[in-house]
C-alpha cells in the first residue's frame, strides 16, 4: 500500500470511500509480493496493482462492489479451476486478495499512518481477514520506544550540517509511546498477542498472516490475522562521490532504498551533483560509517577506489551488520585491497563477506550499466536467483 498512499490519501481526505484491494497471502509463481494494493475511487478511477495484469479486472469489479461500504471479501484468485476460484493467474500462482471499503468513518488512523510512512517511522498495521472474529476489524501498531529509536538512527540519522532538532526523523520524539489504537474485536488477549508479534515483524520489515484462535491463543489457527509493515526502506551508503556513484544512487532509489552518498571531499559531494540521493554526507568514509547504524538490510557500496579510503572504510563495514557489502575495482585492485586488510587484521571470514569486484557479470562499461550490474547482484542475492538467462533455466521463476 505504501506506494499508493500519495493518491489514496487525496480521496481520503475529501471524505471519500473507496475500495482497498491488498495482497495478504500469496502461493507458488505469484506475481505480487503481501502488501501490493490497488484501490478503486468512488467514480471508477484505479490505482496501484495486484497481480501485474492476471486479475485485475475482476478485482477492480469486487473492490467496486464493496467501496460504497460493503462488508469486506477475502477472495483466492490462481489456477484455471472456475470450480476452485473465480479467475485463472496466466502465471500460475494463487493469491488471496483482501478488500475492503476505506473512508475516514472507517480508517480513521489512516491519516497518521501516511504521516508516518512519509517521515520514515515504523508502524504496523493489523487486520482481521477470516474467522470467528470481526472481519475487517483493525489495530495499529507502532514500535516500541527502543525500536522506533534505533530505525531512527538506521535512516541516517541528522546529515552533516543538521543537528538533532531538525526536521528529521533522528529530530522527532519517539512515536512508539503512542503503544497501539483500535481493536481486532475479540478482546486484550488477541490484541496484546498480534502487538507482540506485529512488533516483531516490524523489526524485520516483515509483511504477512499470522493465525491465532479466537482469544489470541497462539497454538491455534482459525483466526487470520494481515499484518501490514511499513517499515523506513533499507539504506543504500554510497562511499565515493563520482560519476558511477550518481548512477548507482540512482539506480538505489529505483529499488527502494534511501541512499546516501558520503565522501570527504567538498568538491565533489554536493546535492548539485547527486540529485537523486536522500542526503549527501562530507565526511571520511570510515568514520561516518562508524557513527552510524546498520541492519541486516543494509547496502554498502564502496566506490572510492582508492586505498586510503577502501582499507579504513571496509575494515569498519565488514565488522558492521549488513545485507551487501561490495567494492569496485580491477582484480588486481581487489587481491591488493584483500592483502592490505589482511595486514591490518581482518579475518578469512570477515572477507569473505565482500563482494569485489562488485556487481554480476554483464560486461558492464559505463557509470549506467555499473550500476545495472550492481542493482542485478542486489536483487539476485535478495530473492536467491541464479543469475542465468531464464530461457536457459527452468522451474519457478519467482524465487523464495
Amino acid at each position: 500500500m505504501r506506494d499508493i498512499l500519495p493518491a489514496i490519501m487525496k480521496w481520503w481526505d475529501a471524505g471519500e470511500t473507496f475500495g482497498l484491494a491488498t495482497v495478504v497471502r500469496t502461493f507458488s509463481s505469484a506475481p505480487r509480493e503481501p502488501g501490493a494494493a490497488m484501490a478503486v475511487s468512488a467514480g471508477g478511477e484505479v490505482v496501484g496493482s495486484v497481480s501485474g495484469g492476471c486479475v485485475e479486472g475482476a478485482v477492480y469489479e469486487l473492490a467496486g462492489e464493496v467501496s460504497p461500504g460493503g462488508p469486506p471479501v477475502l477472495q483466492t484468485y490462481g489456477i484455471s479451476d472456475n470450480d476452485a476460484f473465480a479467475v485463472g493467474l496466466t502465471c500460475g500462482g494463487i493469491i488471496d486478495i483482501f478488500v475492503e471499503p476505506v473512508s475516514r468513518e472507517l480508517f480513521g488512523e489512516l491519516g497518521e499512518i501516511s504521516a508516518a510512512v512519509k517521515a520514515g517511522e515504523p508502524v504496523a498495521v493489523a487486520t482481521v481477514i477470516a474467522g470467528p472474529g470481526q472481519v475487517g476489524a483493525r489495530r495499529v501498531i507502532w514500535a516500541a520506544d527502543d525500536d522506533a529509536e534505533a530505525d531512527a538512527a538506521a535512516a541516517g540519522g541528522a546529515p552533516v550540517g543538521a543537528s538533532a532538532t531538525d526536521d528529521s526523523p533522528a529530530g522527532r520524539p519517539s512515536e512508539g509511546a503512542r503503544s497501539a489504537s483500535g481493536t481486532l474485536g475479540n478482546g486484550d488477549r488477541l490484541d496484546q498477542a498480534v502487538d507482540d508479534d506485529a512488533r516483531g515483524m516490524l523489526a524485520q520489515g516483515l509483511t504477512g498472516v499470522r493465525r491465532y484462535g479466537p482469544e489470541g491463543e497462539r497454538r491455534r489457527e482459525e483466526l487470520s490475522v494481515f499484518v501490514q509493515s511499513f517499515a523506513p526502506p533499507p539504506r543504500m551508503l554510497v562511499f565515493g562521490a563520482i560519476d558511477f556513484a550518481a548512477a548507482v544512487a540512482r539506480a538505489g532509489k529505483f529499488l527502494g532504498y534511501r541512499v546516501t552518498v558520503c565522501d570527504a571531499r567538498p568538491v565533489f559531494a554536493t546535492s548539485a551533483r547527486f540529485p537523486e540521493a536522500d542526503e549527501v554526507v562530507i565526511d571520511w568514509p570510515h568514520r561516518y560509517l562508524a557513527g552510524v547504524s546498520t541492519d541486516a538490510r543494509t547496502v554498502i557500496c564502496v566506490l572510492t577506489h582508492d586505498p586510503k579510503f577502501d582499507v579504513p572504510l571496509l575494515e569498519v563495514a565488514l565488522r558492521a551488520p549488513a545485507a551487501y557489502i561490495g567494492a569496485m575495482g580491477s582484480r588486481r585492485t581487489h587481491d591488493d585491497r584483500l592483502a592490505r586488510l589482511r595486514e591490518v587484521g581482518m579475518t578469512e571470514g570477515e572477507l569473505a563477506r565482500l563482494r569485489s569486484p562488485i556487481g554480476l557479470d554483464l560486461g558492464a562499461r559505463t557509470p549506467e550499466e555499473t550500476a545495472v550490474a550492481i542493482a542485478a547482484e542486489l536483487i539476485q542475492l535478495r530473492w536467491g536467483g541464479s543469475g542465468q538467462p531464464l530461457t536457459t533455466t527452468t522451474g519457478r521463476i519467482h524465487h523464495r
